[in-house]
C-alpha cells in the first residue's frame, strides 16, 4: 500500500487523486481549524466536530510533513486495530480470522486507506466492539467518541443485549458524547457548519439510486454528472425524487432494526457484532453517497465479526471482500468509465452494489433468524428456551414422559 502511495500519480492510480484529498483537501481544513474554527462555508465540510481532532493531529507530529504525519497515523491506527483484533481471536471461543481478515481485506483497496482517516473511525468501532466483553462503559466511551468523528459508530451501540449493558452502554456514550461536544464547541467557532452541507448533499454516481441514473441515461434519461460537495453527483430530471426515496429508504432501514431488537429474544457473544454489521450495511446500501473508503468500516466489522466462532455472518463477509475488490476497480483504476456513465461503469455498479443490496439483506436475514425465539421448546423449559435446554426449579420433581417408540426417535 505503500509503495501504490509512493507512485500515486501513475495513470492507473487515478494520476494522483487519492492522495490529493490529504495534501490539498485535509491540510487545507488543518490550517482553518489550527485558527480556531470549522470550514463554515466551504461545502466539502461535512463532517462532525469531532473530525478536526484527527485533523488536527498530524500537525502536532514533529519533523514531518502535513501527509507524512498523516499517513504514519494511519499505519499506527492499523497497527492498533491489528493487534487489537490479534489479541481477541486468541482468547477461548475466538478465531484469529479477523485480524487475517483485517490484515489481507484492507490492501483490497490499494492505496485508498492510507490517505483517508476512515481507518480511524473504524478503530473507534472495532475497539468499541472488542471493548464489550470487558466493559460497557468503555464500549460506550469509544461509540461515542467515533460517532462524533463520522456518526454511524453510535450503530455499534444497537446490537447490545437488552438491560444493564444497553443502558450501562448508551449512558457512557450520552456523557462521553455531551462532555466532548461541550469541549468542541467552546474550542472552534461554527462547530455544527457541517449540518448545512451534508443536508445539501445530492445523489453520488457510486450510489445505488446513482446507479439506477446512470443506467436510466442509457434509456434516454437527461441527466448528467457534475462535481459537488465533494464527490460526482448526477443532477437532472427526478434527482431530487431519488434522493429523496434514499432517504425514506434509510428511515426504513432504521425501522426495520428497531423491530428486530424488540422482536429479539436470544443473544450471544457475537450477537451486538453481528448486528453492527447488518446496521452499517443497510445504512450504507440506502445511502446517497457510497464512496469507496466506506468499506474500510464495513472490513472492520466484517473482522469483528470473524474474530467470534458464534458469528453468523460468514457468508456475508465473503460478499463484503468481493464488493471491496471491486470498488478499487471502479475507483481509482476504472473511475473514467464510471463518471462517464459507460456500459462498462455502469455494470460495475450494478454488480458492486448488488453484491452490497445481497450481503444487507443476507445479514438482518441471518442476525433476525438466530436471535429469534425458537420454533419448539423442551418440555417444561420457559418459552423461548432453545431445545435441550436443562429444566430447572420444581421442574424436576414432573414425571418423565415415556420413551417414545424406537420407530419415531429422530423424527
Amino acid at each position: 500500500m505503500l509503495w501504490l502511495l509512493a507512485h500515486n500519480n501513475e495513470r492507473p492510480l487515478g494520476h494522483g487523486a487519492v492522495a490529493r484529498e490529504v495534501w490539498r483537501l485535509y491540510f487545507h481544513w488543518y490550517g482553518v481549524l489550527s485558527h480556531g474554527a470549522f470550514p463554515a462555508h466551504d461545502t466539502l465540510w461535512q463532517y462532525p466536530p469531532g473530525a478536526g481532532a484527527v485533523l488536527l493531529a498530524p500537525g502536532l507530529v514533529p519533523g514531518l510533513s502535513y501527509f507524512q504525519a498523516f499517513v504514519a497515523l494511519t499505519l499506527l491506527t492499523d497497527a492498533l486495530v491489528t493487534a487489537a483484533l490479534a489479541r481477541a481471536g486468541s482468547r477461548p471461543g475466538r478465531t484469529l480470522l479477523g485480524a487475517a481478515l483485517w490484515t489481507g481485506g484492507l490492501p483490497l483497496l490499494l492505496h485508498l486507506p492510507l490517505a483517508r482517516y476512515d481507518v480511524e473511525v473504524t478503530a473507534f468501532a472495532v475497539l468499541s466492539l472488542l471493548a464489550l466483553s470487558r466493559s460497557t462503559r468503555a464500549c460506550g466511551t469509544l461509540a461515542a467518541l467515533g460517532a462524533l468523528v463520522k456518526v454511524w459508530p453510535a450503530l455499534v451501540l444497537l446490537g447490545l443485549e437488552r438491560g444493564r449493558p444497553t443502558r450501562s452502554a448508551w449512558l457512557s456514550a450520552a456523557l462521553t458524547g455531551t462532555v466532548t461536544l461541550a469541549v468542541l464547541v467552546m474550542s472552534f467557532r461554527n462547530p455544527l457548519a457541517f449540518l448545512r452541507q451534508q443536508g445539501g448533499r445530492g445523489v453520488q454516481i457510486e450510489s445505488l439510486g446513482g446507479t439506477a441514473l446512470s443506467l436510466a441515461r442509457h434509456a434516454g434519461w437527461r441527466g448528467r454528472v457534475r462535481y459537488r460537495y465533494g464527490a460526482m453527483e448526477l443532477v437532472g430530471p427526478h434527482v431530487h425524487a431519488v434522493a429523496t426515496a434514499s432517504l425514506a429508504l434509510t428511515a426504513a432501514a432504521f425501522a426495520l432494526l428497531l423491530v428486530w431488537r424488540v422482536r429479539a429474544r436470544r443473544w450471544t457473544a457475537a450477537t451486538p457484532y453481528d448486528a453492527a454489521l447488518s446496521a452499517v450495511l443497510l445504512f450504507t446500501v440506502t445511502s446517497r453517497v457510497i464512496s469507496p473508503q466506506y468499506m474500510i468500516w464495513l472490513l472492520g466489522l466484517a473482522a469483528v465479526c470473524l474474530a467470534s466462532r458464534h458469528t453468523t455472518q460468514r457468508p456475508v463477509v465473503v460478499l463484503v471482500v468481493a464488493a471491496t475488490a471491486l470498488s478499487s476497480v471502479a475507483y481509482p483504476a476504472l473511475y473514467a468509465e464510471v463518471v462517464g456513465c459507460t456500459w462498462t461503469g455502469c455494470l460495475l455498479m450494478l454488480v458492486r452494489n448488488g453484491l452490497l443490496v445481497t450481503a444487507a439483506v443476507l445479514s438482518l436475514t441471518r442476525l433476525w433468524r438466530a436471535t429469534g425465539r425458537p420454533r419448539s421448546t423442551a418440555p417444561g423449559a420457559p418459552v423461548g428456551a432453545p431445545v435441550g435446554a436443562p429444566v430447572t426449579g420444581s421442574d424436576h420433581a414432573r414425571p418423565r414422559l415415556s420413551a417414545a417408540p424406537a420407530s419415531l426417535k429422530g423424527d
